[in-house]
């Protein structure tokens, strides 16, 4: 602020006079924390201070040979569409002003010898002003200003005008970045803490101690919290291979088609291979042309992350996390972030094994206490009753008396018998099963309680394992996730109450499954977001189901119930 007062008490008398708009648009600018919503509000500041018709911002990436983001004001949506690829900064003035962050001011963009000209689709753009924009001291980003209305060049009070914004941009920029970064850190401390407490407090449906978070399951649930925390389009655990190399086991995907990597090996002569053994990650910028990505779905993917899954020493797999092709960079505090939640999720597995094997210790000694009880004390009952019954046959007189007695003695032999196979079953140990849907759904509302501060309600209705097919079930999940994270985020709610019906007739008669998430919040306002809503809706369609919400469980209705239903 001390900078732009200085800059300030320097203006010239006609950009004095200009100082009201000046101080306003300042006061603009310097409302909310949330970064993409300030950059907005800074082009649009910007273009209405110097009567710009377009006005983009292109924030430098963290090399500082390119862009990482392009803001833009004036064009709409239709023609971005059109427009396709945003500037990368590589060439042309944009990339001239990355490599020389200072104030330029242009009469004519095209006739710059550094022009390489407009993408097909682009507007016209004539006049032109950049000024950097600086946090901290360091480059941040340009701002660009093009086509004065009226046909008029930008006069070098316009540039003055614009330095002075963007001074007080970068405090806001900096106040916002400092915000978002302590945000995203709280956001994957909370998804360590889920994380553990998912895999920990078990919660599983069934009385086995091994239903819930063992093995493959503990594995689904951080390749699905990965997944979410690094807003990647999957979560991939890869677990090392008996004859060597990475294989992948678990995969957590938002892509509605079936994923088909399961299975597929990082061989132990891939260049990645030695180095996520010896514990250490390896970060892609794409993955479909980097030399060093040999499985057979590399094309489909862009950044990545792999993350060893390593705690005292011992490297129990790999966690990785892919952004679809096109998608920004993971930045040096999403990799730091993410590292250190792979090294928790690795303590967090070892501790749940720990936890588990001890389960299955008490389940056992409980077993062996039974199958003692039952071979000591009940078989030995019930073989001095039949000793006692065969006595009382031989010296009962009448034929029918003793052909009863001789019916009952056989059938001691034969409960005799079923008990000792109970006995040798008991003595066995209880066989791996996978996650049914129930228990995947009963995962994520453990997952949502730590957030939410209380634990949602959960009813089933029908055989839900064993009508919900694995695709329907898939989206289901990912739509039961997606209905809490918005009661979270927007509702303000105290109660939530998840429906799961397996046995509902959809409106075309043919059979389908029903999720209910309701509760007793604020409701949805008249002029609030719906992109969840819709992401509900389009999942629900693409399987031939449908989404919808009402009224929810609060006094008189209030709050928001969403249904969302598929076919089996």
């Amino acid at each position: 602020m001390e900078l732009a007062g200085r800059s300030l008490r320097g203006l010239p008398e006609e950009l004095a006079e200009r100082l009201p708009r000046l101080l306003e648009a300042m006061v603009s600018v310097g409302t909310g924390l949330d970064l993409h919503t300030t950059l907005d509000r800074i082009a649009e500041t910007a273009a209405g201070l110097t009567g710009a018709r377009y006005a983009a911002i292109g924030v430098v990436n963290e090399q500082g040979d390119g862009l990482a983001d392009f803001v833009t004001h004036g064009i709409a949506p239709e023609e971005h569409a059109r427009i396709g690829h945003l500037p990368d900064g590589h060439s042309g003035v944009l990339g001239a002003l990355v490599q020389h962050p200072a104030p330029l001011r242009l009469a004519d963009l095209s006739a710059d010898p550094r022009s390489v000209g407009f993408p097909p689709h682009h507007p016209p753009m004539r006049t032109f002003i950049g000024v950097p924009i600086r946090v901290g001291g360091a480059v941040f980003g340009n701002l660009y200003l093009t086509e004065k209305v009226g046909g008029e060049e930008f006069s070098a009070y316009d540039v003055d005008l614009v330095r002075v914004l963007a001074t007080e941009a970068g405090i806001q920029i900096g106040n916002a970045r400092l915000h978002e970064a302590t945000r995203q850190r709280e956001r994957w401390i909370d998804g360590a803490a889920a994380l553990t407490t998912a895999l920990l407090a078990g919660g599983g449906s069934g009385d086995s101690a091994e239903e819930e978070g063992g093995g493959a399951d503990a594995l689904t649930v951080v390749a699905e919290q990965g997944r979410r925390l690094a807003e990647a389009a999957a979560g991939v655990v890869l677990l090392p291979h008996e004859n060597g190399g990475l294989e992948i086991v678990r995969v957590s995907s938002e892509l509605p088609e079936p994923f088909e990597g399961i299975g597929m090996m990082i061989e132990p002569d891939s260049p990645v291979y030695a180095r996520l053994l010896a514990g250490h990650p390896v970060f892609v910028d794409d993955s479909a042309s980097d030399p060093r990505m040999t499985t057979p779905i590399s094309h489909l993917y862009g950044p990545s992350m792999m993350l060893p899954l390593k705690s005292g020493g011992r490297v129990l797999g790999t966690l990785a996390l892919p952004r679809l092709r096109g998608a920004r960079r993971f930045t040096d505090t999403e990799r730091e972030l993410a590292t250190r939640f792979a090294a928790q999720s690795a303590l967090a597995l070892v501790l749940a094994e720990a936890q588990r094997d001890r389960e299955r210790l008490a389940v056992y000694e409980e077993r062996d206490r039974i199958a003692r009880d039952l071979h000591d004390l009940v078989i030995q009952r019930l073989f001095a009753t039949g000793m006692m019954l065969e006595g009382a046959q031989r010296k009962a007189e009448d034929s029918d008396v003793r052909a009863g007695i001789g019916r009952a003695v056989d059938e001691l032999d034969v409960t005799i018998q079923e008990i000792r196979t109970a006995i040798f079953a008991l003595q066995q140990g209880p066989a791996e099963a996978p996650a049914g849907l129930r228990t995947r759904i009963e995962r994520e509302i453990n997952m949502a309680a730590v957030p939410l501060g209380f634990r949602p309600a959960a009813r089933f209705v029908g055989a839900v394992d064993a009508r919900v097919g694995e695709l329907t079930g898939k989206n289901l999940v990912a739509a039961l996730r997606e209905a809490l994270s918005n009661a979270f985020r927007h509702a303000a709610a105290a109660r939530i109450e998840v429906v799961v019906d397996a046995t509902v007739k959809l409106p075309d008669g043919r059979e389908g499954v029903r999720l209910t998430v309701a509760d007793d919040g604020i409701g949805i306002p008249d002029n609030g977001r719906r992109s969840g809503l819709r992401n509900l809706a389009k999942r629900a369609e693409a399987l031939g189901g449908s989404s919808s919400y009402g009224p929810g469980v609060g006094e008189d209705g209030g709050g928001t119930a969403v249904v969302w239903e598929a076919p089996l």
